[in-house]
């Protein structure tokens, strides 16, 4: 696996921003989605989004799982990227939307976060009953994270759900990441890019759930960690924000996994430092590291201005596909 970013685009930022607004996501028409809504079994609910395709297939082609990062969905630019290339390999497709980011407020006390991993389990079951053939699965960012979180948990277990799995720019390191997110640029652009979001729904979720937080000092959080210490922590049973960090970590637990498994990380990315990735000695003999210098977080930006998003999911999928 290769990846060299295009001279046009140099550096860790413009390979994360300029990817995310510019560059083509598939080649074509659009992919289209029909949703679905699952009920949950603490009387909730999660939207899932399920690639239409026109193409006669048959029942046993694999069904590819997009775990979507913080406060992505299925029109984020790489769920598009993925989706395209699935639909070019025949492959079934399909985005489970974390609570919350399907574009209607869920009805619990509770959100989600990078550790989510019984959620992920329960989503990746309903998926695996439903599909006749085989299923990998991707996370991308903190839906990576919490994708290795399941299978670290799942252990041997795994491998009657998913064939394989990858994480892609995951911060399989949370305090590393949290603490490179808020300083500097990163604060300046990224921070306020996801509290914009992050805080008016937690505001909208007290609305429904009257004292589940302190909505003032939410209002003046500046940054992550403050977020996570207000409203990710103690409503998803953690003591504060560096419990749910350390807890919710990928990294420390890569050798429990039994099933392939690919963690994909560009060493230029903003707010996953290289010194917090996993070395070999971390990973165990089920897990594959691909870091390449460049990429930056979630682009792997490729060809000529303005560039497209598919090299990437590309060669992920190549891997995948070895391990069906």
């Amino acid at each position: 696996m290769q990846y060299q970013s295009p001279r046009w685009l140099p550096g860790g930022h413009a390979q994360t921003i300029w990817p995310a607004l510019y560059a083509r996501r598939h080649a074509g028409q659009a992919p289209r989605f029909a949703r679905e809504r699952w009920p949950t079994p603490d009387g909730d609910f999660v939207d899932v989004d399920r690639l239409v395709d026109d193409t006669p297939t048959t029942a046993q082609r694999p069904l590819l799982v997009l775990f979507h990062g913080l406060e992505g969905s299925s029109q984020s630019a790489y769920a598009q990227a993925f989706a395209a290339t699935a639909r070019a390999r025949g492959w079934a497709f399909a985005v489970p939307h974390f609570r919350g980011c399907s574009g209607e407020l869920n009805l619990a006390p509770r959100a989600y976060h990078s550790g989510d991993y019984e959620e992920v389990g329960w989503m990746l079951t309903r998926l695996r009953e439903s599909h006749a053939g085989p299923l990998l699965a991707v996370g991308v960012s903190l839906g990576g994270n919490a994708l290795m979180r399941w299978a670290e948990e799942a252990g041997a277990d795994a491998g009657r759900t998913a064939r394989a799995v990858c994480s892609v720019c995951s911060p399989l390191d949370l305090a590393a990441s949290g603490r490179a997110i808020g300083q500097g640029f990163n604060r300046l652009v990224y921070t306020r890019m996801f509290l914009a979001t992050m805080v008016p729904k937690a505001l909208q979720k007290l609305k429904q759930h009257p004292g589940l937080f302190d909505g003032e000092r939410l209002r003046r959080a500046r940054d992550l960690y403050e977020f996570d210490k207000l409203f990710t922590a103690p409503l998803h049973g953690f003591k504060d924000t560096e419990d749910y960090w350390a807890r919710a970590s990928a990294k420390p637990h890569l050798r429990r996994i039994r099933i392939p498994a690919l963690a994909l990380n560009a060493r230029n990315d903003p707010f996953v430092p290289a010194h917090s990735l996993p070395g070999p000695a971390d990973a165990g003999d089920s897990v594959t590291l691909w870091q390449p210098r460049q990429g930056g977080h979630v682009g792997f930006p490729g060809g000529r201005p303005p560039g497209h998003v598919l090299t990437m999911p590309a060669q992920v999928c190549d891997w995948l596909a070895q391990h069906l």
